[in-house]
Parts: structure tokens; sequence; C-alpha cells
């Protein structure tokens, strides 16, 4: 397993616990939005920063799906 996806699994189970959901609801929800390939990208910036980043941007992207461009 990459060290992208061994990533995006451990912050989706804390995202879920933090939210208070399951990893599987987490991801069911990131599908939905299609974001899941996205959020896994952004490895290179989550892992760097503070989890509660991350959780700020997740809660962002949820409920607003991706920027768009200017």
């Amino acid at each position: 397993m990459s060290r992208e996806l061994d990533y995006f699994i451990f912050l989706i189970e804390r995202y879920g616990q933090a939210r208070g959901q399951t990893g599987a609801e987490v991801l069911a929800r990131l599908d939905a939005a299609g974001l899941t390939q996205f959020v896994i990208d952004m490895y290179d910036l989550y892992h760097v920063e503070r989890t509660e980043n991350a959780f700020a941007d997740l809660d962002d992207l949820l409920a607003n799906g991706l920027p768009r461009p200017a």
C-alpha cells in the first residue's frame, strides 16, 4: 500500500472519530461528493500540517465542494 493511501485511511478514520462518524461514512460522503481522489492527492500538504487543519479543509470541502478557479 502506498504512503498516500495509508495516510488517507488514517485521515478519514481520525476525521470520522472527531465528527462522530465511521471511516466508512466519511468515505461514502467523499465518494458522493467526488472528492476522494482529490483528498488522496492532497497527501503532500495534509501529512505535514496539523491534522486539525486537514479536518478544517475536509469540513469545507464536504460543505462547499472543490473551489472553482477564478
